[in-house]
Order: structure tokens, then C-alpha cells, then sequence
């Protein structure tokens, strides 16, 4: 591990919340996110937030299951995490629809995503061909994708509907190596075939940091964003002007970030998270 910079040290010691991601910096499970196990020093960096009472939240851009779920999942896998400490893209999408007045949309996924929706009091629409939509959201859809389905998809947007993402990344990290991620193949179908634009709502846009934002009730400059993916945690850090920390326990590893411009590099690279609880404690 290269020296600290310090003063991102010194910024650390300042920080008021942590948003953290999930698969490949806290746990590793199957590409299904089921079998979740605990990565090193996760569950004791998870127990010293909590212990020294700062505020933190999980945002993992995945949308198998609902934030409540995942919750679940993570106090499964030994986490001392509150029920509501999860968020996901649909956190972020009821935010960005209510704002936009998108009241229809169209849903290339599961409940994962339609009941947070719902509960936001949007109405959500399977993929069929012929459904009048605000918008389209594309999340986790893997085995129930079907032809018709994108085929629904496309009419909708020809239609008029926004076109919405989940993540636009390459892979996601299980515990089976890099997984593809199912909301960018979709996007990649809706947007040759309708030239549309693709608008994510997860991470690394800035609405879903705003919205981890909103949760802790701590403005982005004073929260620190920790992640493993070159792509996703860290530019989103950037974005708002947060702490941007990347660990090597997923899809990035200890070349990932050093050749990475300045403005998009992050401020702490360390090998897990479990190095920064220890940097915290000597805090």
C-alpha cells in the first residue's frame, strides 16, 4: 500500500457519513446475490460506524431484491446494519420520477424495483407491447428477459416514454469473478434500436449520491463514498464533491486506480476495508 495522502487523512477524520457499496466491498455472493459472505474487516469497519454512532448507508446498484431485503441479507451475513440502511437505483428512480411527473413506468425487472416504486405511489407496468408509460426502467432482468420484453421496450420509447438505467456498468463482482450487467445489455438493445437517450439513476450519477445524501441527512462535501469499482464510487465521489475511496476486494484491484487522471482518482486507495476501519480507529 503507497503512503496516504494526508490530507485525505486529516478529511477522513472530518467525515460526518459513509456510503458504501455492497458487492465487492463488503460482501461477495452469487451472480443471483444470494450466498452473501462477509469480505475481510467488513463486518468489524460496519461495527465501528456503528459503535462511534456515524451515520452510514449501503448502496449497492443492484435491484434483485428490495432495499429491505438486502438489509436482511447483510444482517445475515453478520452485519449490524438498521432495516432501512439500504439503497438502490429505485431509491434514487422514485426520486427522479415524482420530480419529473412520471406516473406510468414500464419495468424491465422485478420487485426489487417495482415495490419501491410503488410504495413511492408510482404505478409500475410489465414489459408488453401496447402499455402507455411515462418512462422505462431497466434494471436486474435476466432470466425473464424475453424478446417481447425489449420489444415492449423499444415501442414504448418510440412512444415517447424516458428511457431510464439501473447502472450502466460492464460487470458487477461475485463471488464467480466478474458478472455482465443486465440493465446496460438492455439499454445497449433500446438505445441502437430507438436512439434514445440512456439516463442512470444509480450509481455513478449524481441523483443516486444526492439521494444517500437525503437519507443521511449529510450534505455530499462531508460524506466519504467507498467502492471497488474504477467506474461507479469513486467518479460519483467526485461528482459531489465527497470523499472518494476505493478498495481492491471486487472488480478493482491495487493497479485499478493508479493511472487514473487526477480528477477521477481516488483520494484513498486502500486493499479493503478492514484498512480503513483501522485508519478510522487511529482516528
Amino acid at each position: 500500500m503507497p503512503d496516504l495522502d494526508p490530507g485525505a487523512l486529516e478529511r477522513l477524520r472530518r467525515v460526518r457519513g459513509f456510503v458504501l457499496d455492497m458487492d465487492g466491498t463488503l460482501v461477495l455472493g452469487d451472480r443471483n446475490n444470494r450466498g452473501l459472505r462477509a469480505l475481510p474487516g467488513a463486518v468489524d469497519f460496519v461495527r465501528l460506524l456503528v459503535e462511534r454512532d456515524v451515520r452510514f448507508c449501503v448502496f449497492t446498484n443492484g435491484t434483485v431484491k428490495t432495499p429491505r431485503e438486502c438489509a436482511d441479507a447483510l444482517q445475515q451475513a453478520g452485519f449490524p446494519v438498521p432495516d432501512d440502511a439500504v439503497l438502490t437505483p429505485a431509491t434514487a428512480a422514485a426520486e427522479v420520477f415524482r420530480r419529473r411527473g412520471h406516473r406510468r413506468v414500464m419495468v424491465l425487472g422485478g420487485k426489487g424495483i417495482t415495490e419501491p416504486l410503488e410504495e413511492a405511489g408510482i404505478e409500475t407496468l410489465p414489459p408488453l407491447r401496447g402499455a402507455s408509460a411515462d418512462a422505462v426502467f431497466a434494471g436486474w432482468y435476466r432470466q425473464e428477459l424475453t424478446f417481447e420484453a425489449l420489444e415492449a421496450a423499444c415501442f414504448a420509447v418510440f412512444e415517447g416514454a424516458t428511457f431510464y438505467s439501473a447502472s450502466q456498468s460492464l460487470f458487477f463482482a461475485t463471488a464467480e469473478g466478474r458478472t455482465l450487467g443486465t440493465s446496460r445489455a438492455i439499454s445497449a438493445v433500446v438505445r441502437d434500436i430507438t436512439r434514445t437517450r440512456v439516463t442512470v439513476v444509480g450509481k455513478p450519477s449524481l441523483q443516486a449520491l444526492k439521494a444517500a445524501a437525503r437519507h443521511l441527512d449529510v450534505p455530499a462535501p462531508e460524506l466519504a463514498v467507498v467502492g471497488d469499482d474504477p467506474e461507479l464510487e469513486v467518479p460519483m465521489a467526485h461528482k459531489g464533491g465527497s470523499l472518494a475511496v476505493a478498495v481492491h476486494t471486487g472488480i478493482g484491484h491495487a493497479q485499478s486506480f493508479t493511472d487514473l487522471s487526477e480528477d477521477v482518482r481516488p483520494h484513498l486507495d486502500l486493499p479493503d476495508v478492514g484498512v480503513l476501519a483501522g485508519l478510522l480507529s487511529s482516528a
